[in-house]
């Protein structure tokens, strides 16, 4: 009763000149939020009547739902499968610095690791709430080791396994305790993988089906043993074929269980998926598509070696490889990239766009009354992305001259822009920037920025930008014999970025 009583007593926030996304639509409507839960204006009125203790004027700003990130391997600098002492501290500075990229709650990723890791990684990774300290975990993602050697894309072939006669103990085995567990993703044509699914699924275990060579009728067994989600469509597993389109033709198949669809992953970071794939894939399942980063600990860092588990990773320009190959090795795109990509390559509308990294994940794991949602009595607290009135963007013009991709870290509060840092990249002719932007993401930038240059800026002639959710940030420079300096560059990106 006292609990009752003193949530009654505690403030009212309003939030107001603002359009809020709930039951898929963009709603000009107020929203009222009391001890992180968000409040029916009605019943606040005609039962307690109350008031709101304080008001926000959002500027006409959109309120959404916290991403939620399902796969994301680490990130500036954090490795999530490397064994220490002290992981812990690693996930926190994970989850306080995809605060700003709109990720409130997340699932750390380990890919395929030797069982000693497991046990000692798995249990210093607890779920836990977010909050203003950091995005909140919901539990972690095991992705391998029981997966197809031939689809193993960056796991390390060493520690892949097969299940023994013992299935299911094989897997306690090799991962310990799953008190931690969130999702587990395996390759359904493996032996004895039926039996492992349904012990999973018994403890509330989400599977997905990845890293996989199985055809639709493994796929679709699977299904109706309990398997939910697919781990990045189209990505490590056979390509759709007309007679025999394996994993992918879940999306459309007719043999799941009643009442039921599969949810999917997707890597909408320019790289990993043609714009075209998008574009299949949110059509064929659009209620079903969930947006994820697959992001790495290099996300955030600049080119170079870096690790992912047990190997070696290279990251060149916008694209992360195992070390001395040509193989994919996750992503460095964060969240709010792979929403506006999404957005920008497939057409959609931004309430679908912001649902796939919001709804959708939560219904995947269960917890769509309480995130992934604006509904009366779903958790708010960290839980809002401020994104800046129309997502619009500016088409680079058709000059001569040439294009900065320096990398720009921000993060938007209620005050304004936040800057964090600022990275010179390298300098391309404008034809090749305007190929990358038309991929939806240019050098590795982001941020939110104004849409004028500033006065009192060196060069005030033709440039581009676009704002919105964790856009790309473009300045093209007049035209000249050759590139200017990379000095001239800083000094004018740092006036333009802090305008």
């Amino acid at each position: 009763m006292r609990g009752g009583q003193d949530e009654a007593r505690a403030p009212v926030l309003q939030f107001t000149n603002c359009r809020i996304l709930r039951g898929r639509s963009l709603l000009r409507e107020d929203l009222w939020v009391r001890e992180g839960r968000i409040l029916d204006p009605e019943k606040l009125f005609f039962e307690e009547r109350r008031v709101a203790d304080e008001q926000r004027d959002c500027g006409g700003c959109i309120l959404a739902p916290g991403f939620i990130d399902v796969q994301i391997n680490g990130g500036f600098g954090v490795d999530f499968s490397q064994a220490s002492e002290d992981v812990g501290s690693g996930v926190a500075l994970v989850a306080r610095r995809i605060l700003s990229h709109g990720v409130t709650s997340f699932c750390p990723t380990l890919v395929t690791s030797p069982p000693e890791v497991y046990h000692k990684v798995l249990p210093q990774i607890p779920v836990k709430s977010g909050g203003p300290h950091g995005a909140g975990v919901l539990g972690v993602h095991l992705e391998g080791p029981f997966i197809s050697r031939e689809k193993r894309g960056a796991h390390p072939e060493a520690h892949l396994r097969s299940f023994e006669a013992n299935a299911f103990h094989d897997v306690l085995t090799t991962y310990g305790a799953l008190d931690n567990v969130r999702i587990v993703t395996l390759a359904p044509e493996l032996g004895r993988s039926r039996e492992v699914i349904r012990a999973l699924v018994a403890r509330g275990i989400c599977v997905s089906l990845g890293h996989s060579v199985a055809d639709l009728q493994a796929a679709e067994e699977a299904v109706q043993c309990g398997a939910t989600f697919i781990t990045h469509l189209f990505n490590a597993m056979l390509p759709f074929h007309h007679r025999d389109p394996g994993i992918v033709g879940l999306l459309t198949s007719d043999r799941l269980p009643p009442g039921r669809h599969i949810f999917y992953g997707m890597i909408a970071d320019g790289t990993h998926t043609n714009p075209a794939a998008l574009r299949i894939a949110h059509r064929a399942l659009p209620q079903g598509l969930v947006l994820v980063t697959d992001a790495v600990p290099a996300l955030g860092l600049g080119d170079g070696r870096h690790t992912l588990g047990q190997q070696e990773v290279e990251v060149d320009g916008l694209t992360a490889y195992v070390a001395g190959t040509k193989t994919l090795s996750g992503s460095i795109a964060p969240m709010d990239v792979c929403v506006r990509h999404f957005l920008q390559a497939t057409g959609c509308s931004v309430e679908l766009a912001l649902e796939a990294a919001s709804l959708h994940p939560a219904q995947l794991l269960g917890l769509e009354k309480r995130k992934g949602t604006l509904d009366f009595g779903a958790d708010a607290g960290q839980g809002l992305v401020w994104a800046p009135g129309p997502l619009r963007t500016w088409e680079l013009p058709q000059y001569s001259g040439w294009c900065s991709t320096g990398q720009v870290g921000a993060s938007l509060c209620p005050g304004g822009l936040a800057h964090h840092h600022l990275q010179p990249g390298p300098l391309f002719p404008l034809g090749q920037a305007s190929w990358r932007m038309r991929r939806g993401l240019v050098g590795a930038a982001w941020a939110f920025v104004p849409c004028t240059p500033p006065p009192g800026t060196l060069a005030p002639g033709p440039w581009a930008a676009c704002e919105g959710l964790g856009c790309p940030t473009q300045i093209v420079l007049p035209a000249s014999v050759s590139p200017p300096a990379p000095g001239w560059l800083w000094r004018w990106e740092q006036s333009f970025s802090q305008g």
